[in-house]
């Protein structure tokens, strides 16, 4: 497959990828390299991935991390009930078996362990890798240069299938240059306006052509105003289906309603606050 067949193939499935993105994609897909994403958050990262599990026909895994993550938490650790009981089972016949013990059965395997244990290759998620600490990143190198898992009372688990591995990153915390050689890298922004009309017609087609170009060229002008919190392109999905639902065909003809609906785009009281209608309004002006 090609990089433009990838990238039709991602288009036809409802997203709408950069040139460089698709290419990141393909040469991650060729080389069995992972692919880090790093951009602002509501870019559409984490949506690559769950996209490429549909093309792919294959199980999404997702790891999603955060501060004090920790091996028992993202590769595995011992169903300690069970083995508690086992073990209160045993004595009443005979001394606990240590390797009965510690069996594959007893072993709960979290998001690592379970992408290289699949028969069929699956797309890894490890979702916001920059919110985990440092010291997390030493548990991806070893199964991400050699797809395998070490367990004292096991031994080395190698990957069953090589999983397609997709990490996302939002400039939370700079990244190791270790993890990032392993990676091949690709920074993803906010969509132009071309880019993002096609994503909301992919999305909502029914839209007609002025109010569509209305509504992404009303966002689009949010972004520049001073926020918080930026709105991404599935809070601009929310809002089209919003005014879409209200019967709204020109985003002019009412602006009290049109203002009400922007809590799908405002997610803070600072936010709504620095909004009011008058400068919703404005921004209506510079969509048309």
């Amino acid at each position: 497959m090609s990089w433009t067949d990838l990238k039709s193939d991602l288009s036809n499935s409802g997203y709408v990828a950069t040139d460089q993105l698709s290419m990141a994609l393909h040469i991650s897909l060729s080389l069995g390299r992972p692919l880090l994403l790093e951009g602002p958050a509501g870019v559409g990262k984490t949506q690559v991935a769950k996209t490429l599990s549909e093309i792919k026909n294959t199980k999404l895994i997702r790891l999603q991390c955060y501060e004090g993550l920790d091996a028992s938490s993202a590769i595995y650790e011992w169903n300690y009930q069970r083995q508690l009981l086992a073990i209160s089972a045993s004595k009443e016949n005979s001394e606990p078996n240590e390797e009965e013990i510690f069996s594959d059965k007893y072993l709960l395997r979290r998001p690592l362990l379970d992408a290289i244990s699949q028969e069929q290759s699956p797309v890894l998620l490890i979702d916001e890798v920059d919110r985990a600490d440092e010291e997390f990143e030493a548990y991806l190198l070893e199964i991400l240069s050699d797809f395998q898992v070490s367990i004292p009372e096991l031994g080395t688990i190698n990957a069953i299938s090589k999983p397609h591995v997709i990490l996302t990153a939002n400039g939370a915390r700079d990244l190791s240059d270790a993890l990032r050689r392993r990676c091949i890298y690709s920074f993803v922004e906010y969509p132009d306006k071309a880019a993002e009309l096609a994503i909301l017609s992919k999305h909502h087609p029914h839209l007609n052509a002025h109010l569509a170009a209305q509504i992404v060229g009303f966002v689009q002008a949010l972004r520049e105003e001073e926020l918080e919190k930026v709105p991404g392109v599935a809070e601009m999905l929310d809002w089209a289906a919003t005014i879409s639902g209200l019967g709204i065909n020109d985003l002019s003809d009412d602006p009290v309603s049109l203002h009400a609906t922007l809590v799908c785009l405002l997610k803070t009281q600072a936010d709504q606050a620095s909004i009011p209608t008058e400068i919703a309004q404005k921004l209506v002006g510079k969509a048309a």
